[in-house]
Protein backbone atom coordinates (compact mmCIF):
# COMPACT_ATOMS: atom_id res chain seq x y z
CA UNK A 1 0.00 0.00 0.00
CA UNK A 2 1.28 3.47 -0.90
CA UNK A 3 1.29 5.88 2.02
CA UNK A 4 0.67 9.60 1.63
CA UNK A 5 3.69 11.41 3.03
CA UNK A 6 3.11 14.99 4.20
CA UNK A 7 6.65 15.83 5.32
CA UNK A 8 10.01 14.11 5.41
CA UNK A 9 13.02 14.69 7.64
CA UNK A 10 16.43 13.06 7.74
CA UNK A 11 15.11 10.05 9.68
CA UNK A 12 11.33 10.31 9.65
CA UNK A 13 8.23 10.27 7.49
CA UNK A 14 5.27 12.35 8.68
CA UNK A 15 2.30 10.94 6.84
CA UNK A 16 -1.41 10.30 6.56
CA UNK A 17 -3.21 7.86 8.84
CA UNK A 18 -3.82 4.34 7.53
CA UNK A 19 -5.65 1.30 8.89
CA UNK A 20 -2.40 -0.34 10.02
CA UNK A 21 -1.79 2.54 12.47
CA UNK A 22 -4.85 1.91 14.61
CA UNK A 23 -3.61 -1.07 16.65
CA UNK A 24 -0.20 0.39 17.53
CA UNK A 25 -1.79 3.75 18.29
CA UNK A 26 -4.30 2.12 20.63
CA UNK A 27 -1.42 0.33 22.37
CA UNK A 28 0.43 3.64 22.71
CA UNK A 29 -2.55 5.42 24.27
CA UNK A 30 -3.17 2.52 26.67
CA UNK A 31 0.42 2.66 27.97
CA UNK A 32 0.40 4.24 31.47
CA UNK A 33 3.99 5.46 31.04
CA UNK A 34 3.19 7.26 27.78
CA UNK A 35 0.00 8.73 29.26
CA UNK A 36 1.39 9.65 32.69
CA UNK A 37 0.92 13.39 32.08
CA UNK A 38 -2.67 12.98 30.85
CA UNK A 39 -5.85 12.51 32.88
CA UNK A 40 -6.11 8.82 31.92
CA UNK A 41 -5.06 6.13 29.52
CA UNK A 42 -7.40 5.78 26.56
CA UNK A 43 -9.71 2.90 25.78
CA UNK A 44 -9.57 1.49 22.26
CA UNK A 45 -12.82 3.29 21.47
CA UNK A 46 -11.37 6.66 22.55
CA UNK A 47 -8.15 6.05 20.63
CA UNK A 48 -10.07 5.16 17.47
CA UNK A 49 -12.20 8.28 17.92
CA UNK A 50 -9.03 10.37 18.21
CA UNK A 51 -7.70 8.92 14.96
CA UNK A 52 -11.02 9.72 13.25
CA UNK A 53 -10.89 13.33 14.49
CA UNK A 54 -7.30 13.66 13.22
CA UNK A 55 -8.35 12.45 9.76
CA UNK A 56 -11.28 14.90 9.73
CA UNK A 57 -8.99 17.79 10.70
CA UNK A 58 -6.53 16.87 7.95
CA UNK A 59 -9.36 17.20 5.42
CA UNK A 60 -10.66 20.42 6.96
CA UNK A 61 -7.45 22.31 7.73
CA UNK A 62 -4.71 20.59 5.73
CA UNK A 63 -2.91 19.40 8.86
CA UNK A 64 -3.44 17.24 11.93
CA UNK A 65 -1.65 15.21 14.56
CA UNK A 66 -0.12 12.84 12.03
CA UNK A 67 1.65 9.49 12.24
CA UNK A 68 5.43 9.44 12.48
CA UNK A 69 7.39 6.50 11.17
CA UNK A 70 11.09 5.73 11.00
CA UNK A 71 12.10 6.13 7.37
CA UNK A 72 14.62 3.28 7.41
CA UNK A 73 12.37 0.64 8.97
CA UNK A 74 8.76 1.78 8.63
CA UNK A 75 8.31 1.55 12.41
CA UNK A 76 5.27 3.47 13.70
CA UNK A 77 6.38 5.78 16.53
CA UNK A 78 3.21 7.71 17.37
CA UNK A 79 2.03 11.10 16.22
CA UNK A 80 3.38 14.62 15.91
CA UNK A 81 1.62 17.51 14.25
CA UNK A 82 -0.39 20.69 14.28
CA UNK A 83 -3.89 20.91 15.68
CA UNK A 84 -6.70 23.42 16.05
CA UNK A 85 -8.07 22.59 19.52
CA UNK A 86 -11.82 22.15 19.68
CA UNK A 87 -12.76 21.22 23.21
CA UNK A 88 -16.22 22.74 22.97
CA UNK A 89 -15.13 25.35 25.50
CA UNK A 90 -12.54 28.01 24.66
CA UNK A 91 -8.93 28.09 25.73
CA UNK A 92 -7.81 31.48 27.15
CA UNK A 93 -5.65 32.05 24.04
CA UNK A 94 -8.10 30.91 21.34
CA UNK A 95 -8.13 30.91 18.40
CA UNK A 96 -4.85 29.05 18.13
CA UNK A 97 -2.91 26.31 16.44
CA UNK A 98 -0.96 24.03 18.73
CA UNK A 99 1.90 21.68 18.09
CA UNK A 100 2.01 18.39 19.96
CA UNK A 101 3.45 14.88 20.05
CA UNK A 102 2.92 11.47 21.59
CA UNK A 103 5.52 8.76 20.98
CA UNK A 104 5.89 5.21 22.21
CA UNK A 105 8.59 4.51 24.79
CA UNK A 106 11.05 2.95 22.34
CA UNK A 107 11.09 6.28 20.48
CA UNK A 108 12.01 8.38 23.51
CA UNK A 109 15.39 10.03 23.95
CA UNK A 110 16.36 9.89 20.26
CA UNK A 111 15.36 13.38 19.19
CA UNK A 112 12.42 12.14 17.11
CA UNK A 113 9.85 14.51 18.67
CA UNK A 114 12.06 17.55 18.09
CA UNK A 115 12.93 16.48 14.55
CA UNK A 116 9.30 15.94 13.57
CA UNK A 117 8.05 19.03 15.40
CA UNK A 118 10.64 21.22 13.66
CA UNK A 119 9.34 20.03 10.31
CA UNK A 120 5.76 20.82 11.35
CA UNK A 121 6.79 24.31 12.53
CA UNK A 122 8.31 24.99 9.11
CA UNK A 123 5.11 23.74 7.45
CA UNK A 124 2.93 25.84 9.74
CA UNK A 125 4.83 29.05 9.20
CA UNK A 126 5.92 28.69 5.56
CA UNK A 127 3.10 26.70 3.96
CA UNK A 128 0.04 27.52 6.07
CA UNK A 129 1.22 31.07 6.86
CA UNK A 130 0.50 30.93 10.58
CA UNK A 131 1.59 33.91 12.67
CA UNK A 132 1.99 31.89 15.88
CA UNK A 133 2.05 28.30 17.09
CA UNK A 134 1.51 27.36 20.73
CA UNK A 135 2.15 24.29 22.87
CA UNK A 136 0.93 23.43 26.34
CA UNK A 137 1.35 20.73 28.94
CA UNK A 138 1.28 20.22 32.68
CA UNK A 139 4.14 21.73 34.71
CA UNK A 140 5.59 18.29 35.62
CA UNK A 141 5.97 17.19 32.00
CA UNK A 142 9.67 17.96 31.75
CA UNK A 143 10.29 15.86 28.60
CA UNK A 144 7.72 17.80 26.57
CA UNK A 145 8.86 21.13 28.00
CA UNK A 146 12.41 20.27 26.89
CA UNK A 147 11.17 19.55 23.36
CA UNK A 148 9.27 22.86 23.32
CA UNK A 149 12.43 24.73 24.31
CA UNK A 150 14.61 22.73 21.90
CA UNK A 151 12.41 23.66 18.92
CA UNK A 152 12.57 27.35 19.82
CA UNK A 153 9.39 27.91 21.81
CA UNK A 154 9.35 30.22 24.83
CA UNK A 155 7.35 29.84 28.01
CA UNK A 156 4.65 32.49 28.40
CA UNK A 157 4.85 33.09 32.15
CA UNK A 158 1.50 34.91 32.06
CA UNK A 159 -0.21 32.16 30.08
CA UNK A 160 -0.67 29.45 32.73
CA UNK A 161 -4.23 28.14 32.67
CA UNK A 162 -6.53 25.40 33.93
CA UNK A 163 -7.54 22.93 31.24
CA UNK A 164 -11.21 23.66 30.50
CA UNK A 165 -12.22 19.98 30.30
CA UNK A 166 -10.99 19.11 33.79
CA UNK A 167 -12.20 20.04 37.28
CA UNK A 168 -10.12 22.89 38.71
CA UNK A 169 -8.76 20.64 41.47
CA UNK A 170 -7.74 17.81 39.10
CA UNK A 171 -4.01 16.97 39.38
CA UNK A 172 -3.38 17.61 35.67
CA UNK A 173 -5.69 20.62 35.26
CA UNK A 174 -2.90 23.24 35.63
CA UNK A 175 -1.11 23.84 32.32
CA UNK A 176 1.82 25.95 31.17
CA UNK A 177 1.85 27.69 27.81
CA UNK A 178 4.68 27.97 25.30
CA UNK A 179 4.61 30.17 22.20
CA UNK A 180 6.56 30.71 18.99
CA UNK A 181 5.80 33.48 16.50
CA UNK A 182 6.72 33.32 12.84
CA UNK A 183 9.21 36.14 13.41
CA UNK A 184 10.74 34.25 16.31
CA UNK A 185 10.96 31.10 14.22
CA UNK A 186 12.65 32.97 11.37
CA UNK A 187 15.30 34.17 13.82
CA UNK A 188 16.18 30.70 15.15
CA UNK A 189 19.84 30.13 14.25
CA UNK A 190 19.58 26.37 13.81
CA UNK A 191 16.13 25.96 12.27
CA UNK A 192 17.51 25.05 8.84
CA UNK A 193 20.10 22.68 10.27
CA UNK A 194 17.44 20.82 12.25
CA UNK A 195 15.81 19.51 9.07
Amino acid sequence: MTKTVFLETERLLLRAWCAEDVDPFCDLCADPHVMRYFPETLTREKSESLVSRCIEKQKKYGFCMAPVEVKATGEFLGFVGLNRPDYGVPLPFDPCVEIGWRLKQSGWGKGYASEAASAWLRFGFETVGLKEIVAFTIPDNLPSKKVMTRIGMTRDETGDFLHPLLPEDHPVAPHVLYRLTRTGWEQLPDRAAAL
